[in-house]
This record gives C-alpha cells, sequence and structure tokens, in this order.
C-alpha cells in the first residue's frame, strides 16, 4: 500500500505541477512562463517527487513508465494492475483539484482546453493524429530508455532523477506544439476528462502511443544495453 500511495501522490503532484502550470502561469499577461516554464514544470515534478517517494514505489507516475519497466525486465506484471490504477487516480484528482481551483477565479467562464492533449484540431499547432502518434512514440521510448540507463546499477548514483526529469522537460520542449505532450495516459485522461471539447474522444491515442513508445524503449535497453 505504500507504494501505491507514493504512485498516488506522485502522479498527483506531476499534473498538478505540470497542468498546473499550463492552466494559471503559461498565458498569464506579460508575466507568463510559456512553453519553455511549462516544460520545466513537468520535469520539476518528476525530478521532485522521485528523490521524495521513489525510494519507496520506485517513482514511475505514468501507466506507460510501469509498462515499459515491466518490458525491461525491471518490474514485475502482477504489480502493473495496481500501479496502474493509482497513477491514474492521482493524476484525475489532481486535475479535479484544478478545476476547482480555476472555478473560483473571478469571471470564470469554462475550462477550454485545460491543457489536455490532442490532434487535428486539437493539437496545439493542428498536426495530424499519425504525426502525433510518431511523436509519442519516439518521445516515450528514449524516455523508458533514459530511465533504465540512469537507474542502473552501472549508471552515477544519486543522479537518476535529475537525469529523468531533464529528459522529461526536454521532451515537452519539443512536442508542447504537436499535440501538448503527453508521455503519460493518465495525465492525458485526467485532463481529458475536465476539458472542453472532444479530447476525450482521442484519449485512447494517448494510451496506446506512449505504451507502445515504452515498451520499445524498455526492449532496446534490455535487448542492446543491459549485459553490455
Amino acid at each position: 500500500m505504500k507504494k501505491l500511495f507514493a504512485e498516488f501522490f506522485g502522479t498527483f503532484w506531476l499534473v498538478f505541477g505540470g497542468c498546473g502550470s499550463a492552466v494559471f502561469a503559461a498565458g498569464f499577461p506579460e508575466l507568463g512562463i510559456g512553453f519553455v516554464g511549462v516544460a520545466l514544470a513537468f520535469g520539476l515534478t518528476v525530478l521532485t517527487m522521485a528523490y521524495a517517494v521513489g525510494h519507496i514505489s520506485g517513482g514511475h507516475f505514468n501507466p506507460a513508465v510501469s509498462v515499459g519497466l515491466w518490458s525491461g525486465g525491471k518490474f514485475e506484471a502482477k504489480n502493473l494492475i495496481g500501479y496502474i490504477i493509482a497513477q491514474v487516480a492521482g493524476a484525475v484528482v489532481a486535475a479535479l483539484a484544478l478545476k476547482t481551483i480555476i472555478s473560483g477565479k473571478a469571471g470564470f467562464d469554462t475550462l477550454g482546453g485545460f491543457a489536455a492533449n490532442g490532434y487535428g484540431d486539437l493539437s496545439p499547432d493542428n498536426y495530424s493524429m499519425m504525426a502525433v502518434i510518431v511523436a509519442e512514440v519516439i518521445l516515450t521510448a528514449f524516455f523508458l530508455i533514459v530511465i533504465l540507463g540512469s537507474t542502473n546499477a552501472r549508471a552515477p548514483k544519486g543522479f537518476a532523477p535529475i537525469a529523468i526529469g531533464l529528459a522529461l522537460t526536454l521532451i515537452h520542449l519539443i512536442s508542447i506544439p504537436i499535440s501538448n505532450t503527453s508521455v503519460n495516459p493518465a495525465r492525458s485522461l485526467s485532463q481529458a476528462l475536465f476539458a472542453d471539447g472532444a479530447y476525450l474522444s482521442q484519449v485512447w491515442v494517448f494510451w496506446v502511443a506512449p505504451i507502445v513508445g515504452a515498451i520499445i524503449g524498455g526492449i532496446i535497453h534490455k535487448t542492446l544495453f543491459e549485459n553490455e
């Protein structure tokens, strides 16, 4: 249960901090943090929680990461369902908290896109579904390679959260204009549940593509790097 609570709180922090920065601070007149600030916020959520509770649960905070670690031989299949439920629950509660806060703003009218992920008309820069799938698969695969490599027994000790957090920052710097960046099915589902628009009908892409990418990344690391 401690592991599941750690995954719940870690994923809550990722969604609350990352999506919250996009919802509240990205476009604030003159002082908005923009894409760079949002990318950094997502990286910081993972970095801080990896240090805070990573030693308890492994610090996945992402169903795709859990599946990718399984495919890389670093996580037992019997624990997948519990981890994914805890991650989704943490993400949804965080999104509900964000909705509650933004609804209290004077003149509030609509949640709008609510930092949700999308393709086509729902993509920030109108990228097609295929473009989004390719980006999400590649970026999640490399994310898993970074995670598995930086947590390897032969890697420098104590620096894995920094590498992982910076990798997630880089991923967002690349792909916020493409899909608003998922690489995390729990984060995608939580925002789509509350966003105005057809985001929920597209959320399957942000489950399938990251999980496929994570499996590829896990297999690549296990096959090419694990025994080097």
